[in-house]
Parts: C-alpha cells; structure tokens; sequence
C-alpha cells in the first residue's frame, strides 16, 4: 500500500474503518432478547463477583446460582446479585459438579482460578452448559488444545474473557490498521507494569473453616495448605497459575495477535527472571518474551510485575508499528502518530466507560457479555470465540516454557506445537488428580 503521506488522508482511511467498525459493533451490540437465560458462576472472590452482577445486570440474562468453596464468597455474592435481581437470591452452592447436574442452567460462568478453567469449562460442556470463562482458559497449552475440541464437539458458545474485543474504538482502529493507515504492520509490543509486593514465605497451617480446600484444588494433584496460597497468590505457584503473562499479558497480547493478523509462531524466546523479591513466587516479575511469525511479523511482551514505571504514559497497553507510523491502543481508546511521531488522530472511549482495571466491569465487561448472549439466542458472530482466545493463550504458555527452558522454542506455524524439544514438550500437558481427570 502507498505511503499515507499527509494528515488528511490517514484520517481518511481510519474514518472507514471508523464505519466497518461501528456497524460491526452495532451487529454485536445490545439488541432485546427474544428469551431469557440462566446462568451459574463459579468462582466469586474479586472478578468472579464482578461478572455475577454483570451477568444478573445482563437483558434477558438470571443469575440462578452461585458456586465457591469459600462460603463468605457466596454469602457476598448472594447479596450483591439479589440486589441487582431486585430480590431474586441465586442458590449457594459449594460442589460445580451438584450446578452442572442441573439441566435448567443454561450458561456457566468461569472465574476460579486457573487450574479449574478448562476442566470446568469441559465439564460445562459435556454437561450441555454454554460457558464464559475468564482469561487465560487453560493452565497448559494440552488444555488449551482439549477446550477447543470439546467446544467444536459439543457445539456451544464459549467466550473467553478478554473483554477488549468487545470494544468499539479497539474495533475500529483495528480496522483501520487493516486498511493501512500506518501501512503493513511488523511489530507490536505489549505491556503491563505494576508494584506488586512479596508474598514472602508460606508456612504450613490448618485449612480455614470457611474454605473447602478440596473442591479449590479440584483437577490439580494435592499439595498441602499454605498461609499465602489463597485467594490470589496461587497465580505465581506453576502448580495452579500461569504468571503474569497469563494474568494480563494475555489481554495485551491478544491485541497485538488482532493488530498483526497472525496465529501461531515459528519462534518464541523469553528471557527475565524474579529479580525484585525474594519469596516463594515461582513465576517471574520480570520477563521480554517475543514471538516470530511467518510474513515477517513479531510481538514482544514486556512484563513487569514489580515496577510500575509507565510506558507511553500508561500501566499497560499495545502498540503497533508499521511502514508509515504506529498505533497506540488501551481500553480508554487510541492514538495514531505518523513516521516523525506527529500525532494526527484520537479517539477516546465515551465518557464513563473507561475499563483499564480489569477487575471492574463497565461498559467493555457488559458489552462482552452481551454479546456472548445473542451469539446463544441469535447466532450473531462472537467477538471472541474460545479458538481465537485460546490461539493468545497459547502463546503465553509458549512464553513461560520459553522463559523455564531457558532457550528458543522452534515451533510449527500451522498449530503451534514445540519442534524438536522433549524438554519443552514436558511442559505441555499435566497431571491430575486421580478422579478428576479431562478427556474430551
């Protein structure tokens, strides 16, 4: 595509893609049901609450359960959804295998932690449940693998939470992207910087009695109970996390994977470490992992969990590089610079409906559940089917195998499987606890 050589032509080209966009937003947008649907959540410590009043809040949408092996998360969540149900309380349950027998669910909702997502959602599955799960989905990339075939099995929507495919202006300027305006996009970076503190040194102690430590580890091999395990602390133990790569990474990352038009690598390296802290954080709180694909095209993730420092001003966020200029996109919007770094286009998100905290809802959360409700009810395209979600996923698995290896992954670009490295290849499934094993 020729040079876009002046303001006004690169406000041109991003204007139709501003349109596609738009009418694109509007197909998946907030048409009146035609019926209602029942949903169970699983998992309601921090997002896992947000989604249940989100889903509650949702047209057409009843919130009829909700599922935690803590009973102060379900007492919690009770109130909180009753109140939106103007009284209606949902059932407390502590077993998801008890809401998965009960065949007037119609969609359960996923946000227990990582090690519990593709299981649950298989489960979900073979049981006839549609399913929302939170990012990343799967705990390895076998996982990964197993929700993908068990969806095209059963035939089900299932939608995974990374809610900012579901937003206009990331639409639109995606679009745009696609139309040239910076012309053939190379090179994406994304990033998420944070000062998280040490989790120091867990120590052996009695299981609280409001916690079925049983029912959490669920499909993972028994470890004893540590003091600095639950609720969020799991994320950095490889026996039941993925990382910050997987924790946030996987939002960024996703865009950049839209940006760019690529699925899976040919190469991945990673190098970084726990530099910050030392404690029993098994992950990294630093790591620059990149990814090559066919075509000439590469991603980096740079990940910093233990220093906040900005990167063009924000926590976190993607950009975009092409032959004539760059793209910079978070959830608050955009902005589009040309080769000498002129700004020449913005777009922010409308007032009120700014997401950048993850752990909130808003209007990207709401837009994203709204629009895995009418692919059920009307079959219009999702925003992010769990094959396309899932093709993110992996490369933040192949990310953390790179980093624990200590070496580049050569991988195959039709599947991404790992070429040549039964090291790697160890890392690609898991064990799990016996009886609670996932087959598809």
């Amino acid at each position: 595509m020729r040079q876009l050589t002046n303001r006004r032509n690169f406000i041109k080209t991003a204007t139709a893609g501003v349109a596609g966009a738009s009418l694109l937003g509007a197909a998946r947008g907030l048409a009146a049901p035609s019926n209602r649907l029942t949903a169970a959540v699983m998992g309601v410590n921090s997002r896992g609450g947000v989604l249940a009043t989100a889903f509650a809040r949702a047209e057409g949408c009843d919130v009829t359960h909700i599922c935690d092996v803590d009973e102060r998360a379900i007492a919690k969540s009770i109130k909180e959804v009753s109140e939106v149900e103007n009284g209606n309380a949902p059932i407390g349950v502590t077993d998801i295998r008890e809401v998965l027998e009960n065949p007037d669910i119609d969609i359960l909702v996923i946000a227990a932690p990582d090690h519990w997502h593709a299981p649950a959602a298989i489960m979900a599955l073979q049981a006839g449940k549609h399913v929302y799960v939170e990012k990343p989905g799967s705990h390895n990339p076998g996982e990964a693998k197993m929700l993908v075939q068990a969806q095209q099995q059963y035939n089900r929507v299932v939608q995974m939470g990374n809610q900012q495919r579901s937003s206009v202006e990331s639409a639109q300027i995606i679009d745009a992207i696609r139309q040239g305006i910076i012309g053939r996009p190379y090179f994406a970076r994304a990033w998420y910087a944070n000062t998280r503190g040490s989790i120091g040194r867990g120590q052996p102690a009695p299981t609280p009695d409001w916690l079925n430590y049983d029912l959490w580890q669920g499909p993972a091999p028994r470890s004893p109970y540590k003091d600095n395990l639950i609720h969020y602390n799991w994320h950095w133990f490889w026996h039941w996390g993925t990382g910050e790569i997987c924790n946030n990474g996987t939002h960024e990352i996703d865009v950049c994977r839209w940006a760019l038009g690529v699925d899976f690598p040919v190469r991945v390296t990673s190098s970084g470490g726990r530099y910050h802290y030392d404690d029993d954080w098994e992950f990294f709180d630093t790591q620059i992992a990149t990814f090559d694909f066919e075509g000439e095209k590469t991603i980096m993730w740079d990940g910093r969990s233990c220093n906040g420092h900005l990167v063009e001003g924000r926590g976190r966020g993607s950009s975009i590089h092409g032959e004539y200029g760059t793209v910079i996109i978070d959830r608050d919007g955009y902005t589009v610079y040309d080769q000498d770094n002129e700004e020449i286009w913005k777009r922010s998100r409308v007032s009120g409906e700014a997401s950048l905290d993850i752990r909130g809802g808003g209007g990207l959360t709401d837009r994203h559940i709204a629009n895995m409700l009418h692919s059920i009810r009307d079959g219009v395209p999702q925003n992010s089917p769990i094959d396309e979600g899932q093709k993110t996923t992996l490369l933040c698995h192949l990310g953390n195998i790179a980093q624990k290896t200590g070496r580049a992954l050569q991988c195959d670009p039709t599947n991404g499987h790992i070429l040549n490295d039964e090291e790697a290849m160890s890392m690609w499934a898991r064990d799990y606890e016996p009886g609670w094993e996932v087959k598809v």
